[in-house]
């Protein structure tokens, strides 16, 4: 993570100059303080969003670049098809390492959500399976986009009976649950706030919203 550039909060009409950390820059993000915006694109009931907020584990990314980088808690496997998955929802999420940031969150997540998110994998990878016969980091991006682009079609299911659909979960909810780890691991990233309008000196008082032409969130 390149930390040398300072960054220009504009505040009232009034530019300061002050170097942030990205745990700094996400908790404006997210509080509105200043001159920024809420937190874009991450629902607040998402696992995620706490992490976010609370910003304790944020400093800890700043390593994620290094070269002797090891899983914390996925295993070979799962981070490369949460690797393409994120890719594919999310283009640039390579770059921007997100499946080692969703890695490092998910080390101190609870069991719950920890079991979600693997539950969530497994979905697109037997998806994947089921339509295609191999698993989907091995998939083209056509077939990667057919798969992402239906199940984000599909409906939610509806929960009648209180915990019925939490406890079994379609497509589109796996989906709606990667979405928002990607999502908020990307756009709390440089290159995900640059997205948002930060170019490196000041962040603006608006988001111009997501420029991705997939659609996929």
């Amino acid at each position: 993570m390149n930390q040398t550039n300072p960054l220009q909060l504009i505040d009232g009409g009034a530019a300061k100059n002050a170097r942030l950390t990205r745990r700094e820059i996400v908790q404006r993000l997210l509080s509105g303080t200043g001159a920024v915006a809420a937190w874009p694109l991450v629902a607040a009931s998402h696992p995620i969003y706490e992490h976010l907020a609370s910003g304790a584990i944020l400093d800890e990314a700043e390593r994620l670049g290094a070269v002797d980088w090891k899983l914390l808690h996925l295993n070979a496997e799962q981070t490369e098809s949460l690797a393409a998955l994120a890719e594919t929802i999310v283009p640039g999420s390579g770059k921007a390492q997100v499946n080692r940031f969703i890695d490092l969150l998910l080390s101190v997540e609870t069991r719950k959500h920890q079991q979600e998110f693997a539950e969530s994998l497994a979905a697109f990878e037997a998806e994947s399976q089921k339509r295609f016969g191999k698993r989907f980091p091995s998939l083209d991006a056509i077939q990667q986009n057919a798969l992402l682009t239906d199940a984000a079609g599909l409906p939610l299911k509806k929960d009648s009976s209180g915990d019925d659909a939490r406890q079994h979960p379609g497509l589109r909810e796996h989906f709606e649950n990667l979405k928002g780890w990607i999502s908020g691991a990307y756009y709390s990233s440089e290159a995900g706030m640059r997205e948002l309008g930060w170019t490196g000196e000041y962040v603006f008082e608006s988001f111009p919203g997501c420029a991705h032409p997939e659609g996929h969130h």
